[in-house]
């Protein structure tokens, strides 16, 4: 079998690409020690309906006017469906599943996270627009997943209630 001696180069160049990945993946795993998070919320999504942060799940504004939205994400709805959070203050959402992976992603916004279940997925930010924003689920999670959505209203704390609805 004659190979040619362009056809060698390129197949010594992928190998060589190859050994480099590999080499790279090797070195990060074990010469770096990078290990899963050990630092992650778990909770059991059997009782999360009944877990004493999640079954009123709701806005909780603070004195310094910063807030925390707790949520359920289920089959196939957002609790709760519509949240009104203040504008220009940290929003920090917490958020669990009791049945499937489920997205929650804010539209227009850096808000968006996977909802797992057995854990607690978290984020803060700031809106400093007020206004509607649709919350819609970016993961597939079965047949009614087009139908799962929820409302968040941004707005200013002093003139509004504040809270789930």
């Amino acid at each position: 079998m004659n190979v040619d001696f362009y056809e060698k180069i390129w197949m010594w160049a992928a190998l060589g690409i190859i050994v480099v990945f590999l080499a790279s993946i090797g070195f990060t795993t074990f010469g770096m020690a990078v290990q899963p998070p050990s630092h992650v919320e778990m909770i059991d999504p059997e009782t999360v309906r009944t877990d004493p942060e999640f079954s009123q799940p709701g806005v909780t504004v603070h004195e310094d006017g910063s807030a925390t939205v707790v949520v359920q994400a289920m089959l196939f709805a957002f609790l709760p469906n519509e949240i009104h959070v203040p504008r220009g203050q940290p929003v920090t959402f917490r958020l669990t599943s009791p049945d499937v992976i489920h997205g929650f992603q804010i539209v227009g916004t850096n808000g968006n996270t996977m909802v797992v279940p057995g854990y607690v997925s978290q984020f803060t930010t700031t809106f400093s627009r007020a206004g509607e924003y649709l919350i819609v689920c970016n993961e597939y999670c079965g047949l009614g997943h087009h139908n799962m959505s929820a409302k968040l209203i941004v707005e200013d704390m002093a003139s509004g209630t504040g809270g789930a609805r």
